[in-house]
């Protein structure tokens, strides 16, 4: 007996699991199209017993319901709350018809049918119950074996009631969750009606008609001129803009080539110093080719001599086997006399 209800344990154990995994790769299933996946005996539990992660043959099964107009983070972090308030449970979510939403709050954005639908591709939902009811009674409680209710502190008054979840809290059965700050189906309206006349325009730009956006004729043309203004302004930006990109490309060569042209200046005077300086090469060059001129010019000095006894400096003797060419002897008796006079003129250096 242990032995088979061990057995089973393990096999709802399983299939649980299975269920689970269906929901991540599907569509959140409907509650009346599927059979309740509680097959246990319902308990009722407390708690801190389903914090404990009991009981063990089954999931805590918990609910949670609103309109969800408008579906989006706020909803999809409440229901996440919801899912994660005990080790293992599985998250029923009611959403209420058309009829008792207009009936009790007002008008939606978005049907029944389509709010369903946005409830069952949420993760964390893992059957959807629809037209559910604005009370939750005994009966609804026993029907889908709820265990607890997942809904936010605030006193939710409504239908001549100061808060419709009273009966629920009393019972031990409310689980609070945590309202996410700055977004709600409220504040996403808001802004559309704010920003009413953006949204026009934009959506007749992209081929909404004026019927179909319940727009005047005269609201219309406004429209219409409006958005043609501003692609004007656009188009007049793109000018803008391309115009400062080319300035700033010319203006970035120019100075590009003024830093080129200081370097080209710079290198081509200091090659100018370099050749005419003070100390240039060209000085250099000049001095030395006018030392080469004078010295070709200037006379050469004769190689100095022994110095002469009582001789003029202008004077030499000449060898007396040197013969006056240029005075030759005119008569005999002028060479008898020449050489006279060079006979004394050997006596007298003896």
């Amino acid at each position: 007996m242990v032995g088979s209800k061990k057995h089973s344990t393990e096999e709802e154990a399983q299939e649980t699991p299975r269920f689970q995994q269906k929901t991540l790769t599907a569509p959140a299933p409907f509650a009346d199209e599927t059979s309740c996946q509680c097959k246990a005996p319902h308990e009722k539990l407390t708690i801190a017993q389903a914090r404990l992660g009991t009981p063990v043959d089954r999931p805590v099964r918990v609910y949670a319901d609103g309109i969800f107009d408008l579906f989006h983070a706020g909803h999809a972090r409440a229901l996440m709350q919801a899912k994660t308030l005990f080790p293992n449970s599985y998250l029923l979510v009611g959403v209420c018809s058309d009829d008792l939403t207009h009936k009790f709050k007002g008008f939606t954005v978005m049907n029944e049918t389509e709010r369903y639908e946005a409830l069952r591709h949420c993760r964390y939902v893992d059957e959807v119950i629809r037209d559910a009811p604005w009370t939750l009674t005994p009966e609804f409680l026993e029907k889908h074996k709820i265990d607890f209710v997942a809904h936010d502190d605030i006193p939710y008054s409504s239908a001549g009631s100061d808060d419709v979840y009273k009966h629920i809290k009393e019972a031990g059965m409310f689980v609070p969750t945590q309202r996410t700050e700055g977004i709600s189906t409220s504040d996403i309206i808001t802004r559309i009606v704010r920003d009413y006349d953006v949204y026009a325009r934009r959506n007749l730009q992209r081929g909404y008609t004026a019927k179909e956006l319940n727009v005047s004729f005269i609201n219309e043309k406004k429209y219409r001129f409006q958005n043609q203004v501003d692609k004007m302004k656009e188009k007049v930006k793109n000018v803008e803009e391309k115009s400062k990109e080319f300035v700033y490309k010319v203006e970035e060569k120019s100075h590009d080539l003024i830093q080129k042209w200081e370097e080209k200046s710079r290198e081509f005077i200091g090659n100018f110093l370099e050749l005419f300086g003070p100390d240039g090469a060209w000085k250099q060059m000049f001095q030395e080719r006018s030392g080469r001129m004078l010295q070709a010019f200037s006379p050469r000095q004769s190689p100095n001599s022994s110095p002469t006894r009582g001789r003029s400096p202008s004077r030499s003797p000449s060898p007396p086997w040197v013969i006056n060419k240029t005075s030759p002897p005119s008569s005999p008796k002028a060479a008898s006399a020449s050489l006279s006079s060079m006979s004394e003129g050997d006596e007298d250096e003896k």
